[in-house]
């Protein structure tokens, strides 16, 4: 249980990271432009992971080279999205990371649209969408268990 409590706290960070991303990408987009939000999260993506090589010297840098050409192409995705799954997935399964992360997404993402928090539609949680979310916890409960 000490490995698995940990592994799932980071997966439904990594959920929340999901939604939350998504959010400011769009409340972003709408000033700057799409194109631009895309730059800007990346860039601070780019200077997390950065910083992190700078204090590891580097890591495994090195080795890009030996790397398939298509593999250099992960760099659109996030940096916790790709960090999270790569610590969690070995820990619980893919199965249960992603499921963990979606549910948490989903879940978060209700949860903002009711109170329309960072500029997302309010959507009031509704009695069905209440119902969704507690099937959404039994399916997520029957998948990681």
């Amino acid at each position: 249980m000490a490995v698995i409590l940990p592994s799932i706290l980071i997966t439904v960070a990594v959920g929340l990271a999901i939604a939350s991303q998504t959010q400011f990408a769009g409340v972003l987009g709408q000033y700057v432009g799409i194109m631009e939000s895309v730059f800007i999260i990346h860039m601070g993506g780019f200077l997390v992971s950065g910083i992190y090589l700078l204090i590891a010297r580097g890591g495994g840098l090195v080795a890009w080279r030996s790397a398939p050409w298509y593999a250099l192409c992960g760099g659109i995705l996030g940096v916790m999205i790709v960090g999270g799954y790569a610590y969690v997935i070995p820990k619980i399964g893919l199965a249960p990371a992603i499921t963990l992360a979606v549910s948490a997404q989903l879940i978060f993402s209700a949860l903002l649209s009711h109170y329309g928090v960072m500029g997302a539609i309010q959507q009031p949680l509704t009695a069905s969408r209440i119902v969704g979310i507690l099937v959404l916890l039994v399916g997520t409960w029957l998948i990681v268990r």
